[in-house]
């Protein structure tokens, strides 16, 4: 493909090659295969449930943990506009109805005052139109209500990060997502010298708003939970957009120059990389609760954070084993059975392997990122699905896949889909760093072929996108996984306005 001058600025100003950008139209024009899989990951079989013994157990191995001095960052992606959780209050003052007609947009209007940011509202709708919303209700001036929330003119909540909405009411306040996830950071996160990182992940436009709200909340939540907070921020790399295409394949232009769109949640892989932690927590912007439901979140933080540092510990005590030599026969068995039992990971070659393979094929598993999973029962949402699945090495492991890496013509595979009883809401606790404390380079441990392509309307064309492997499933493919039973009352997303009503939130 012949590329021109502007095409050549382009790349240079994202940070990309001329070899991606091959790499990336291959896959827009040849697709991905689907994963190959062995069997849905289940209680017993892949999913750890654990029993209040296991639970006090690993809270003790955390708390010990954080009492030695460790280093543990929480990472927030919470990027992108919330546009999407009022797509119902868009279609509302853009339809013809002047008034509530459906089930959304009356639950809104009956339970309005429930909201943590009512007496913003109030307060603009007085500002904008000298009246309450209250008055505006009975002069059925519904639009102007909805119109002073998210309108620009107004409190522009349309076109804000999800991070910076009031999401809670507090006596004699609210508090934004932003300021949930400081709390909560402060309940489990915070190091033997009382600091708590907290790294979030917004886009660049809304950086200074985030800097605001960090030092408006900073000082009285330091106060509140008697810690000292650390707090960054980074944006989703430019190098990390993804070309657009025709859908024959050819690169997709705008004003003679090549369109490049953000490759999706996986591209915070080099995000993540760039963290310098022993452990880092990973959960979305939306996943919050107040203060008085978060004794669960609290509690099962702790549980999967101790899970995580006890398997390291123990696989990183055997890589130090590992390291210095072949170890007998028993030894080697004591380890695959750990791979076997703990990690999940099953392979029928080894028995055929002389102990200097097995030592070999031992330690290059041992010694990857690990992650541990909160799963919790699927009643509905939507969210990666946990299963065995074949790696490219002939080993099966436990992986979090969507529904797009699973071949829909395949009976089987669609029957195993049906099998999984729960999936992972975005809740990870993660190691980056190898057993002799050097960090691994995580973009090396991502999976491909595990992208998948999306169609998106541009200006009235039909265009392919190209998504980056996700975060939680390709992008980490490459890493120790354990898939770990936490309940339901820890996952509390806010995908659409109304769900702020949801007692969870109330």
């Amino acid at each position: 493909m012949e590329l021109t001058q502007k095409d050549l600025e382009i790349l240079k100003a994202k940070g990309k090659t001329e070899a991606q950008l091959s790499e990336e139209l291959k896959m827009l024009k040849e697709g991905f295969p689907y994963l190959k899989i062995q069997a849905a990951a289940t209680p017993g079989h892949g999913i750890f449930v654990l029993d209040e013994n296991m639970e006090n157990q690993a809270m003790n191995i955390w708390n010990e943990f954080l009492a030695s001095g460790a280093s543990v960052t929480k990472m927030v992606p919470a990027s992108g506009a919330a546009s999407r959780m009022f797509k119902d209050l868009f279609s509302f003052i853009n339809g013809k109805d002047d008034k509530p007609s459906n089930d959304f947009m009356k639950k809104f209007f009956n339970e309005i005052e429930k909201f943590a940011f009512f007496n913003k509202l109030n307060e603009t709708c007085i500002s904008l139109y000298g009246k309450s919303i209250d008055s505006l209700v009975k002069e059925k001036r519904y639009k102007d209500v909805v119109k002073a929330l998210i309108e620009k003119e107004g409190m522009n909540y349309g076109q804000l990060p999800k991070a910076l909405l009031n999401f809670h009411k507090y006596l004699g306040g609210a508090r934004t997502a932003i300021e949930e996830h400081l709390s909560e950071g402060a309940q489990y996160a915070g190091g033997k010298n009382g600091k708590v990182n907290v790294h979030f992940t917004v886009s660049e436009d809304h950086i200074p708003l985030v800097n605001l709200k960090f030092e408006e909340a900073k000082g009285k939540l330091e106060h509140e939970y008697g810690v000292e907070y650390e707090l960054s921020t980074s944006i989703q790399k430019p190098s990390t957009d993804t070309v657009a295409a025709n859908l024959d394949g050819t690169p997709y232009r705008e004003k003679d120059a090549l369109f490049f769109r953000p490759g999706g949640h996986g591209a915070l892989i080099e995000n993540l990389n760039d963290l310098n932690a022993d452990v880092i927590f990973i959960k979305n912007i939306d996943n919050v609760v107040p203060d008085s439901k978060r004794e669960d979140t609290v509690k099962y933080k702790k549980i999967i954070g101790g899970v995580l540092v006890g398997v390291k510990q123990k696989a990183d005590g055997y890589c130090k084993i590992l390291s210095k030599g072949t170890p007998d026969e028993d030894k080697l068995n004591e380890m695959l059975d750990f791979l076997h039992k703990v990690l999940c990971i099953s392979h029928d070659g080894t028995a055929e392997m002389t102990p200097d393979q097995k030592a070999d094929f031992i330690y290059k598993k041992l010694n990857r990122p690990y992650r541990v999973c909160g799963m919790v029962r699927n009643e509905g949402e939507p969210g990666g699905g946990p299963f065995l699945a074949y790696n490219p090495d002939g080993t099966v492991s436990p992986q979090i896949l969507e529904s797009t890496q699973i071949d829909p013509h395949n009976k089987e595979a669609q029957k195993m889909m049906k099998e999984a009883t729960h999936f992972n809401p975005v809740d990870l606790v993660v190691c980056t760093k190898s057993w002799d404390g050097k960090k691994f380079n995580l973009p090396q441990y991502v999976d491909k072929e595990t992208g998948f392509i999306s169609l998106k309307s541009r200006e009235g064309v039909e265009i392919k996108a190209l998504e980056l492997p996700g975060l939680w499933n390709g992008a980490m493919s490459d890493w120790n996984t354990l898939l770990v039973e936490v309940p339901l009352s820890t996952f509390n997303p806010v995908k659409t306005v109304n769900d702020l009503l949801r007692d969870a939130h109330q």
